[in-house]
């Protein structure tokens, strides 16, 4: 049984496998959806189709929305060739339960999947009718966080950035070059209002996004190819507004345990996908039950009614809080520093580490020791809670797949928000740095993983991370094994504010993380050992 439109009719044989169906007319809302579009969304990734996806299905169930959601892939092509097409949009919701059972729906309210690809007429004739309608209330984001970035570590436009502000709207190739051209023929044609959201798992996410769009419009308003009067329209709220959020789901790479789940209950073509650009997808998304997403209600043309759907709604100064608990304190942090340790420890599964007594403890001491003194109360979410919640249910899941290896990707860009932000707080407050354990352990071992050799002395694969080479280069001459081979190469990377959102070198942690990477060299178990004696 293959997960197409047609097969949709069939409910008796996906009830049999224990898939709920949408309780509505697929194709009507896709009609209606095409027609009148409300709600763009840009990257069309894991996360979004199990969680902004089920949000809008959850609306549609109960009769409160009428239109689904568009689909626009500015990274990666395949995305759309070898997980939407084949299967008319849909998507399989595979939940992830504690207890070991699994919840299963289709989603069908993506109705329409484009490339946003400035070279393709097709697709860019349909991004203009769409962005031309008044009826658009808001285009949103989950492209992560390098998706915002316009300038490399040098400071210096990226290439493809410069070529868009150069060669001008018509030919963006950037994702945020592609908006904003998107932005320029609304304001050109309707000048209706419009929400632009990012749900990317960054902090002050709507200020990013904000501010890289303006970036390209006023350099295009320099270079002619926008009248000045754009930058103002985007800049005013009450015309185009940024508005700021926190999401929270873990949502693993497919995993083959699900495939092969649903392979034996006869669900076909499941068969996880890698993209040439290395993207993990597949027509099935899985993820755990715990979800958490909190935007600033700032909507100047209106929006689909997500509260009734368990997404909350609030203010700029509750969604910062709510993203400083978490992304600074009650689950990043974790993530991070359990993932590099687990990669060096040999671990494949995160829920294998919650059985490992010194990385729970390096966990615990990391949350509940050092981070909950400096964390804010956003008021709507408890801290402490949320912590229990992460310790106790969602990291020790047997039943989630995900891999430490995934976590570690692209720790360079993660680094000064989930441990600077604590480092500052500390300070700020005057509170003692030497009190700090697991902050400096996380530093120094991520610093230990960038080696590429295990605790077993083996050649390990580091994730990918746009710094990757350049930090690999800096930690050249170290060798694990010999700690006299150290001789001061880590203090150029600590002192990069850049990257820890401090300069560590002015602090007393930077002598501490060196410490701890000097016994992280002496050889075979020497990991396992600096763990223990710190965390004792």
């Amino acid at each position: 049984m293959k997960m197409n439109l047609a097969t949709l009719k069939d409910t008796a044989a996906w009830e049999k496998v224990g898939v709920k169906l949408p309780a509505y007319d697929v194709e009507k809302v896709v009609a209606e959806t095409k027609k009148a579009p409300i709600w763009v969304h840009f990257g069309g990734g894991n996360i979004f189709r199990i969680f902004l996806g089920t949000a809008q299905q959850k609306l549609l169930d109960a009769g409160l929305c009428d239109k689904g959601i568009v689909v626009a892939e500015t990274f990666d092509y395949e995305v759309i060739d070898k997980a939407y097409d084949p299967f008319d949009n849909l998507t399989l919701a595979v939940t992830l339960n504690p207890d070991g059972t699994v919840s299963r729906e289709i989603i069908g309210c993506l109705c329409e999947a484009i490339k946003a690809q400035s070279s393709n007429e097709t697709a860019m004739a349909r991004f203009h009718e769409i962005f031309a309608d008044p009826g658009l209330q808001m285009i949103s984001f989950t492209i992560t966080e390098k998706g915002y970035a316009l300038y490399r570590p040098d400071g210096s436009l990226m290439p493809v950035v410069a070529a868009d502000i150069d060669e001008g709207p018509a030919s963006a190739r950037h994702a945020m070059s592609f908006v904003a051209a998107m932005l320029l023929h609304r304001y050109n044609t309707c000048k209706a209002p419009l929400a632009v959201v990012s749900m990317d798992n960054c902090s002050h996410n709507g200020e990013k996004l904000m501010s890289s769009i303006v970036t390209v419009a006023k350099a295009w308003v320099e270079k002619g190819y926008a009248p000045a009067e754009f930058v103002e329209w985007i800049t005013d709220e009450k015309c185009v507004s940024f508005p700021w959020s926190m999401i929270d789901k873990i949502t693993p790479r497919p995993h083959e345990m699900v495939m092969d789940g649903l392979a034996a209950d006869g669900i076909e073509d499941m068969t996880p996908i890698i993209t040439s650009k290395n993207t993990y997808t597949a027509a099935f998304v899985n993820a755990e039950r715990p979800q958490y997403l909190v935007i600033e209600d700032k909507f100047p043309n209106g929006r689909p009614c997500l509260e009734k759907a368990g997404i909350y709604f609030t203010d700029r100064d509750t969604v910062n809080n709510v993203e400083r608990m978490k992304v600074t304190t009650c689950l990043n942090p974790l993530h991070t520093a359990m993932s590099v340790y687990g990669c060096l420890l040999g671990y494949t599964l995160i829920c294998k580490e919650m059985l490992d007594e010194d990385i729970v403890k390096l966990v615990k001491q990391l949350g509940y020791v050092e981070g909950l003194p400096v964390v804010v109360n956003p008021g709507i979410l408890d801290p402490k809670a949320f912590i229990d919640e992460v310790v106790e249910q969602r990291l020790p899941n047997p039943f989630m797949p995900d891999d430490p290896r995934r976590i570690a990707t692209d720790t360079s860009q993660k680094v000064g928000i989930r441990f600077g932000e604590t480092i500052k707080s500390y300070i700020a407050e005057g509170r003692d740095l030497e009190s700090l354990k697991s902050i400096p352990l996380a530093i120094a071992g991520w610093m230990r993983y960038l080696l590429a050799v295990n605790d077993a002395g083996e050649a390990m694969e580091v994730s990918s991370d746009p710094l990757k080479d350049e930090l690999q280069a800096k930690l050249s001459g170290i060798e694990v094994g010999k700690p006299e081979s150290y001789n001061g190469q880590l203090k150029e990377i600590l002192s990069n504010a850049s990257i820890f959102g401090v300069d560590l070198t002015q602090t007393v942690l930077a002598d501490k993380i060196e410490k701890i990477f000097v016994e992280e060299l002496a050889g075979p178990g020497a990991v396992r050992a600096t763990l223990k004696k710190y965390l004792a």
